[in-house]
């Protein structure tokens, strides 16, 4: 992967963004994404957030050597913090990391939120915890996707702010708003891997001295859920 060749991941997350956009990519790494958006003509202007010095300095590297100076500006702040007034940001990315994480730099930043900009967000893990925090502060999700790629499930959110928001059901929160209607490949082989890892965590308790009776029958009820869940329209 690079700027011009983005991982099937990055390259869903780039089609989200609005063109003209003024974007901010949290966590961006290599910044590829917002260079790949600056090289198609999408976006307008750039900040790529990095919290770490290895990878800003590679982002660094890279503005550099695409000549995309004047639209991206590399910085190391932790997170929401890379955003300046005078960026009239729009847009934020914030991808590959877990929900937990992306809504505490979330949280942090809330300021930063102020002008609502559109959010795009790729939990690794957590989503569900994203869709809550999303619902709370006004924000509707708008699209959802979800894919396979190199053996990992990755889900990305879209979201708008929206003061009449409707409230997430409790399949809405865990299974999304949109991908349990959908239900593609990648959702299924999401949800039955969860359904083995619990079984799996089942045999293992029925072999211990002191079987845990009511963790099981946890782990059951959430199979059954799951399971129906995946079987209604």
């Amino acid at each position: 992967m690079d700027a011009k060749h983005l991982s099937k991941r990055l390259q869903k997350v780039a089609e989200f963004v609005p063109k003209n956009a003024r974007i901010a990519d949290i966590g961006s790494d290599h910044a590829y994404l917002p260079v790949n958006l600056a090289l198609n003509h999408i976006i307008d202007f750039g900040i790529a957030g990095e919290v770490v010095k290895g990878p800003y300095e590679n982002a660094y590297n890279e503005i550099k050597a695409q000549n995309l100076e004047h639209v991206i500006i590399p910085r190391l702040a932790d997170g929401l913090a890379a955003i300046l007034p005078s960026d009239k940001i729009d847009t934020i990315t914030i991808c590959g990391m877990g929900g937990t994480l992306i809504r505490k730099i979330l949280n942090e930043g809330k300021e930063k939120l102020v002008n609502h900009p559109l959010l795009i967000l790729q939990p690794n893990v957590g989503s569900d915890v994203l869709r809550q925090w999303l619902f709370e502060h006004q924000y509707e999700i708008t699209n959802e996707i979800i894919l396979d790629e190199d053996q990992h499930i990755y889900e990305i959110l879209v979201a708008q702010y929206n003061p009449q928001v409707k409230s997430l059901s409790p399949e809405d929160l865990q299974f999304g708003v949109y991908l349990r209607h959908e239900k593609n490949a990648a959702y299924i082989k999401k949800w039955q891997k969860e359904i083995q890892k619990n079984n799996d965590a089942i045999e293992q308790m029925k072999k211990a001295k002191k079987v845990p009776l009511n963790r099981i029958k946890e782990l059951e009820n959430k199979n059954q859920y799951i399971k129906e869940v995946l079987n209604n329209d």
